[in-house]
């Protein structure tokens, strides 16, 4: 689970054939079985990009391949005119080899869009080059694209409209190629470049999800760094800030690039429940440094959390409003009560290290009591507002080994008469 990924990184696309590889093209797609020819006739040679409609009936059949021109071919592969369309271009390789979770992703475009039309396509032969040679080939790749995508709208019943294409790396880039030399204007493009390290089939399994799993869509939310996102102070949706990943992306019109992060869960569905905890932390004594270990367990309507811990970015400000993030791979509901704790002794050599540090500059555990009254929680999918307040009134304080509990007092952060964070006494 458990590592934030941009939203720009999530998705790449290649594909495969089943075993034995595809048959030999001729000028009019694959071959048939012809009389003898006389040895000396060349083999036709393999064209440096080739288009692979995928046919639901048979996932592993090694497709059926278009070719410009030959009407025919549209018919006996069974192109829908009337139908989406999804071009699938995968970037660049190392090993001249079509990568081998295809089947996963064109059987999830085809369970989620029925009768759509999944073209593959392929350009191993100018892919599997120097990684500059493969960049300088990327517009050759994307006229191609486009010249396939004009000779279709001279179809009866085809739209333009209808057509997305779906890029990963420099697939990207021959996409958005295709965008500008096509004749009319592509109904969606998806030039996704990897601008962050993201594990390669990981990425491709988050799209997936998306095709698969539409009924519990992962949610990112835009951040300049990670750092401030694993504080949580990341998580608003207020002018488009907030985005579904993959698949059910909605489109809009920001004007310059941005960074956006997520959390995840190990395997499918991907999804979790992000949310941002605000605690105000306060010190009677001047207790110089200090680095609890403190841990959240959260009570749902639905469900209850396991026992979550609070990243501590950066040092813990005593009298001062701390941000953290927490995420759930269940769906808790409604919250109606928290409880935190402060871990005492523990196994680690780092926390041990870390408590015989603070032991050493303030040795009495009652030293390094803290106060707490209440915590204020926003969720990230929902955006919900809430405010938890001790549930002790007479006891808000905790030290090392110790618990507190808080229950639901209101909707939304503001307290009646309270003052502002920034200014809160105890």
């Amino acid at each position: 689970m458990r590592n934030s990924v941009p939203l720009l990184c999530l998705w790449s696309v290649c594909c495969c054939f089943a075993a034995g590889g595809p048959a030999p093209l001729g000028p009019e797609g694959p071959l048939q079985d012809e009389p003898h020819k006389p040895s000396d006739v060349p083999a036709p040679a393999t064209p440096p990009v080739r288009f692979n409609l995928r046919t639901a009936e048979d996932p592993e059949h090694e497709g059926c391949y278009l070719s410009l021109g030959h009407n025919q071919l549209l018919e006996d592969c069974g192109f829908n005119a009337t139908a989406k369309t999804f071009f699938i271009i995968h970037g660049w390789t190392m090993s001249g080899m079509l990568e081998n979770w295809l089947y996963k992703l064109v059987s999830a475009l085809q369970t989620r869009e029925k009768g759509a039309n999944v073209v593959v396509v392929d350009w191993l032969p100018l892919a599997h080059q120097l990684y500059t040679d493969a960049v300088n080939n990327t517009r050759k790749v994307g006229h191609s694209v486009a010249r396939m995508l004009d000779w279709l709208q001279g179809k009866e019943d085809f739209s333009l409209g209808n057509v997305h294409l779906i890029g990963y790396s420099l697939g990207a880039h021959v996409a958005g190629y295709a965008g500008n030399f096509v004749k009319g204007t592509v109904g969606r493009i998806t030039a996704i470049t990897e601008v962050m390290k993201c594990e390669h089939e990981r990425a491709v399994h988050l799209f997936v999800d998306s095709l698969v799993n539409q009924d519990k869509p992962s949610f990112a939310f835009q951040c300049t760094d990670s750092n401030r996102f694993k504080k949580g102070i990341c998580l608003s949706c207020r002018k488009n800030r907030c985005n579904s990943i993959g698949y059910n992306a909605k489109k809009t019109r920001n004007k310059r690039n941005s960074k956006m992060y997520l959390k995840t869960r190990a395997g499918m569905p991907f999804r979790v429940y992000h949310y941002q905890m605000k605690i105000h932390i306060f010190s009677y004594k001047n207790l110089g440094e200090i680095e609890p270990t403190f841990y959240v367990t959260l009570y749902g309507t639905n469900a209850d959390s396991q026992i979550l811990p609070l990243e501590i970015v950066e040092q813990i400000g005593l009298n001062a409003t701390n941000t953290f993030l927490v995420y759930t791979e269940e769906d808790l509901g409604d919250l109606l009560k928290i409880r935190l704790t402060w871990e005492g002794t523990s196994q680690s050599w780092f926390s041990l290290w870390k408590e015989l540090r603070s032991y050493l500059s303030q040795p009495r555990s009652s030293e390094r009591e803290l106060a707490i009254r209440r915590i204020r929680v926003k969720s990230g999918e929902t955006q919900r507002k809430l405010t938890f307040c001790v549930e002790d009134h007479e006891n808000s304080s905790i030290a090392p080994g110790q618990e507190l509990w808080f229950r639901k007092c209101r909707d939304g952060w503001r307290m009646k008469n309270e003052t502002s964070p920034a200014v809160e006494r105890p």
